[in-house]
């Protein structure tokens, strides 16, 4: 591979599940759309999620047809008047939102919130072993660091957007809850565009070129930030030269013509869907605005009645409990209305007041069910019905995006994307499934092995509980966990184990011999950074730890900057010795012949690509498992191989690098300490003291697989060695 990485798009067109994923992903997007969202939103590991989201995009963003590639270029002044025509209609429409009172563009912000909850998801997983270090990859990350809050959860944008809803008082729960969207009160057509949003995340790495339009279009419009009167989060010009640069590198690319398209349909698309989301936010606020105050007492009924219960014992309304009336399905809320407003409930008593309204008083039986504005609904409507009232009660139904909305669910479920096959994986070899690995968008299929394979990886390595002390530079031998422990431990590693034993080489290894060492260890270098790709995904970027393991990871890929990339280090040094290597991604790497032949080395590096492709299920194991590899980048090692390296003029800069970054003072080894104990800080508030012994053990198997691979000559001796039983009574079970 040539340095810069020019890659635009995958190569690869066909994506392969296994037989039955069409079923799963069939019943997946069955149904209401918001239930659709949340189970997308849980579910970020399972072939049936990721067939899910190749249907959703394929409905919203149909690939162009034939000829339509090359009708007409795509350039950046094309691009930028087209959103900028957009924002000024968008405008025009936030206008006269805001001409609205206070409660009706609240219920604006609240039907927008979780796609300003979303905003730039997309960028999520497109920084992959698939696409690192292309250029366009890394302008990608910096803004995907901005939106996370480069590191810290409380400062990234979804955070932020959920204080100021807060702020004005929109109280909502975590977007990862159930209740969010029933919270939020999302109308359908707003949950299939948080669905489109949420599925482009799912697939980013394979469609880059949507990715790239999408990025734009969105954030130039910035819907988000003018509702809210506050800057865009990143800036047009910043957006529009990450546009061109995009565009630059088509022009050399042999798919530049289909991916320009794609790109401008990207575009278009997003374009229609933030029209539309804005025409629906002005149009809801309308609906409210125009509302008689009996829709309003209706719908303020409607949300709560299933949460009432038994809670109103005896309370009767014109002869009939309410527990009774509450709980029949086929409630007439207009007839409910009109017997409640001529029930004692509403009368005036003698020392002023009414019951209802008495009881949602401090001290009365309702007291805080209701906010403000449902509480001061609730009085205007009283104070009608007392004056005499008795005009026919007729509900207005909100059926706001409706329309669109079953024009969309019919689009969904007649999604048939093209190039998607239904395959069992088989088994392939070492090579094989590195490569699948790499590109796992395209081969889905491979996920229930990778899970298992991941699994049995680190169930094998428990064996380090009992031998672990014997390890060269690791030390995965069991210790009930304290954080001074943990400190104590790494301390002990650091110094006794990677940095004491360091003398200068008095005798430099020859150049072949250097060279064969580098490619040893070459194709674990080569996905650097890969355990911790999927950190911080959308719906799970909450901890301490979350912001701790991607500004790790962030720093791997050198924070978007080129020059400071792990992976553009490692090609640099491998170029050095005369290496020419093809990129992982590509089918050629499979065939190399100049990169170590061993089977662990290969064994190693595909634990690790599976380890991180399930972020969920092995979280813990992640933390333990950076860890181990962050702490290998110290002392002795590297520091001899830094000697070799210079004296045979060959780049050493991959080896300084991770010398400095890893530092044990406050570089990434302090961080991965700081992961540990601050996770389980948090599982001993939530969970109580006698989780952390559970969490905290899947935490050093996590180390302890690191170690495996790191010692093969450890467990070259320990071939024959029986596994010692494990600390707890079924290893399997720790991650179900």
């Amino acid at each position: 591979m040539e340095l810069p990485d020019r890659t635009t798009s995958s190569a690869l067109t066909t994506v392969e599940f296994t037989p039955g994923t069409g079923e799963r992903a069939a019943e997946l997007l069955a149904g209401d759309p918001r239930a659709v969202f949340r189970r997308l939103l849980r579910d970020q590991e399972s072939e049936a999620a990721q067939l899910a989201a190749r249907r959703i995009v394929h409905a919203f963003l149909p690939p162009p047809g034939e000829g339509e590639t090359s009708t007409e270029d795509v350039s950046t002044e094309d691009v930028v008047a087209v959103v900028a025509d957009a924002r000024a209609r968008i405008g025009v429409l936030l206008d006269a939102l805001a001409r609205h009172e206070p409660a009706h563009r609240r219920a604006a912000a609240r039907e927008r919130a979780v796609i300003g909850q979303l905003g730039g998801c997309w960028l999520d997983t497109v920084s992959s072993p698939a696409t690192q270090p292309a250029i366009i990859v890394n302008r990608l990350l910096r803004d995907h660091l901005t939106l996370k809050g480069d590191g810290s959860p409380q400062r990234s944008v979804h955070h932020v957007r959920h204080r100021a809803l807060e702020q004005d008082g929109i109280d909502l729960p975590d977007l990862a809850a159930d209740a969010f969207l029933t919270a939020a009160r999302t109308r359908p057509l707003t949950a299939w565009h948080a669905c489109f949003h949420l599925a482009l995340s799912r697939v980013a790495t394979s469609l880059l070129p949507e990715v790239v339009g999408a990025h734009y279009a969105f954030h130039a419009l910035a819907v988000d930030d003018r509702l809210a009167g506050v800057p865009p989060v990143l800036a047009e010009h910043g957006l529009r030269a990450t546009l061109a640069e995009y565009l630059s590198l088509t022009a050399t690319s042999p798919r530049g013509p289909a991916e320009r398209a794609r790109l401008r349909a990207s575009v278009a698309r997003v374009v229609e869907l933030e029209l539309e989301q804005t025409r629906l936010l002005v149009e809801l606020a309308d609906w409210h605005a125009g509302r008689s105050v009996h829709s309003r007492v209706a719908d303020i009924v409607a949300r709560h009645a299933p949460f009432a219960g038994r809670q109103h014992g005896g309370v009767t309304v014109r002869g009939q409990r309410l527990t009774d009336t509450f709980a029949d399905p086929d409630l007439d809320l207009a007839a409910f209305l009109d017997e409640l407003r001529r029930s004692r409930q509403v009368k005036p008593l003698p020392t002023g007041g009414c019951r209802l309204l008495d009881a949602l008083r401090f001290g009365g039986p309702m007291f805080g069910i209701f906010d403000e504005d449902e509480a001061a609904t609730l009085a205007e409507w009283v104070a009608l019905a007392q004056s005499g009232d008795r005009s026919p009660i007729e509900i207005d139904e909100n059926r706001a995006g409706d329309d669109a909305a079953a024009r969309l669910s019919a689009a969904v479920a007649a999604a048939d994307p093209p190039h998607v096959r239904f395959a069992d994986p088989g088994l392939p070899d070492e090579r094989e499934t590195l490569y699948r690995l790499v590109n796992v968008e395209h081969f889905p299929n491979l996920l229930p092995l990778a899970r298992r394979r991941a699994l049995r990886g680190l169930v094998d390595a428990e064996i380090m509980f009992t031998h672990g002390a014997r390890g060269r530079f690791t030390d995965a031998s069991w210790f009930d966990y304290s954080p001074e422990a943990l400190a104590a431990r790494v301390d002990r590693v650091y110094w006794e184990k990677l940095v004491e034993p360091y003398r200068p080489l008095t005798e430099i290894p020859g150049r072949e011999e250097v060279r064969f060492g580098q490619a040893d260890l070459a194709l674990g270098n080569l996905i650097d950074g890969t355990w911790a790709h999927r950190i911080g995904n959308v719906g799970r970027y909450r901890r301490a730890s979350d912001g701790l393991l991607l500004a790790i990871y962030a720093d791997e890929m050198g924070r978007g900057e080129l020059a400071k990339n792990h992976l553009t280090l490692i090609h640099q040094v491998l170029a050095s010795m005369d290496f020419v290597l093809p990129h992982l991604r590509c089918p050629e790497f499979r065939e190399q012949d100049q990169l170590s032949e061993s089977h662990r080395q290969y064994e190693s590096a595909n634990h690790q690509l599976s380890l991180s492709l399930f972020p969920d299920t092995f979280y813990n194991e992640i933390l333990g498992y950076n860890l181990g590899i962050e702490m290998y980048g110290l002392g002795q090692m590297r520091m001899n191989e830094i000697q070799r390296l210079r004296h045979h003029g060959f780049d050493t800069a991959y080896e300084e690098a991770h010398l400095t970054i890893d530092n044990f003072s406050a570089g990434h080894s302090r961080q991965a300490v700081d992961a540990i104990t601050s996770y389980l800080d948090d599982v001993r508030r939530d969970l109580g003291p006698s989780s952390v012994d559970t969490e905290w053990r899947r935490i050093w198997r996590g180390y302890a697989s690191f170690a495996y691979f790191a010692e093969p000559q450890l467990m070259a001796e320990l071939t024959d060695t029986p596994v010692a039983d494990a600390p707890a009574e079924n290893a399997n079970e720790l991650v179900i």
